[in-house]
């Protein structure tokens, strides 16, 4: 007796919030073979360890790999340790600067404590592609190399938009999706997972997989998710993915308070997408929720606050959930301050307000401190500081207010 579910349940589940999908019959197949054999499908997807800070967007394609987890089967988390020390090519008509080994392995440590918030340990296998690519010799790379034609990697939009441009494309970065490709011939991957964005890599794998005499893996891509900003314009959801840089992220890592304070500011049309992507509860639970939004019989504020229960339970524990909900409410809806303040000691030899607020990393820059200050996102005991070249308030302990979510109590010495 198979240990696994049915394939018509698996392909259910595993068909959630998928874009790209090469192809349903393949993996059903694969499915097929797996219920028979008892033997659980090895499905891949890489990180190259390049920012580890893991936010909810990092998440989408890691939701995927624990659902085929939960359906008994193997998650290869691969480290790209090797390719990146090379640079991957980025997307954004340049090339990605080169990682040293350590920087490398100083991120790839971080990954492996960081995606087990989402993977089961048991269930995971980490690999780094330095096992196969440091050995791999000139005849062998020369080898990997013909297995795809150059007019065929001119395909991709970045590289032929560099091209047309009179950009530099280094050689190394026409072979990167070979790399990225043969990796899954080293690991014998039956399905590799990927964002949308990386639709061509995954492919090329297919072809390298093919011509080394394997059978094609299935490719799996899913959304980019917006950041939390993202709002409707004219009827459609626009706004950047999450990213860290651009402040419009939620990281795993950070406060439960601060994750429920952030998932509160996304948009009632954004939040369906989140839930979709980054919940575990039915799609029947979250189309009769919209049902409920939609006549007003549902308050939209109830579902983020489940979904921050939710992710927070995820990401520390089931008590930390309970407690950043209940703590939101308290704040929020009845305007008190926190119970738990960060604290934070500064002097006259930090500067002014703004200063003080940068250098203990309230703010991430003086560009976005001096923009809430201007906006009056600021307040000092309750009282806005709209002047962002504020001095430090007197000597003595101080509650700061900056933007909706953030409160910290200052001491000034």
């Amino acid at each position: 007796m198979s240990r696994f579910k049915p394939v018509a349940e698996q392909l259910t589940i595993l068909s959630r919030g998928v874009v790209d999908f090469l192809n349903p019959d393949e993996l059903k197949a694969r499915l097929n073979e797996s219920y028979s054999s008892n033997t659980p499908l090895r499905v891949k997807c890489g990180f190259d360890p390049t920012a580890p800070d893991l936010h909810l967007g990092h998440t989408v394609v890691l939701q995927k790999m624990r659902q085929f987890q939960q359906l008994g089967h193997t998650a290869i988390f691969l480290i790209g340790d090797f390719t990146g020390r090379i640079g991957d090519p980025t997307g954004k008509h340049e090339t990605r600067k080169a990682l040293g080994r350590a920087e490398v392995q100083a991120n790839a440590e971080t990954y492996k404590r960081q995606v087990f918030k989402v993977l089961d340990p048991k269930q995971t296998e980490v690999r780094f592609n330095s096992e196969w690519m440091e050995t791999m010799t000139a005849a062998e790379m020369v080898r990997l190399a013909a297995t795809y034609t150059l007019a065929r990697l001119f395909e991709r939009e970045d590289f032929r938009t560099r091209f047309q441009t009179n950009q530099p494309i280094s050689v190394h970065e026409m072979l990167y999706p070979l790399v990225q490709g043969y990796d899954s011939v080293a690991l014998k991957a039956d399905v590799e997972l990927g964002g949308h964005d990386q639709i061509f890599n995954l492919l090329v794998g297919r072809t390298v997989q093919r011509e080394y005499g394997q059978k094609p893996q299935v490719v799996m891509t899913v959304p980019l998710l917006e950041g939390t900003d993202a709002r409707l314009v004219d009827g459609v959801l626009t706004g950047h993915k999450m990213s860290k840089s651009l402040g419009n992220y939620i990281g795993i890592d950070e406060a439960p308070d601060q994750i429920v304070g952030k998932l509160m500011s996304v948009s009632d049309e954004l939040l369906w997408k989140y839930l979709t992507l980054l919940s575990d509860r039915p799609l029947a639970d979250i189309e009769a929720w919209k049902a409920g939004c939609a006549d007003g019989s549902v308050n939209p504020r109830d579902v983020k606050l489940a979904l921050g229960k939710e992710l927070v339970g995820r990401y520390h524990s089931p008590e930390a959930g309970e407690h950043a909900v209940a703590e939101f409410l308290r704040v929020f809806s009845k305007k008190e301050v926190p119970e738990e303040l960060p604290e934070h000691h500064v002097t006259a030899a930090d500067g002014g307000l703004l200063d003080a607020l940068v250098a203990k990393g309230v703010v991430a820059s003086k560009r976005e401190a001096r923009r809430l200050f201007e906006q009056g996102a600021v307040k000092v005991d309750q009282q806005k500081v709209a002047d962002f070249r504020a001095p430090l308030p007197p000597a003595g302990a101080h509650v700061v207010q900056v933007g909706k979510l953030t409160f910290v109590r200052l001491v000034v010495e």
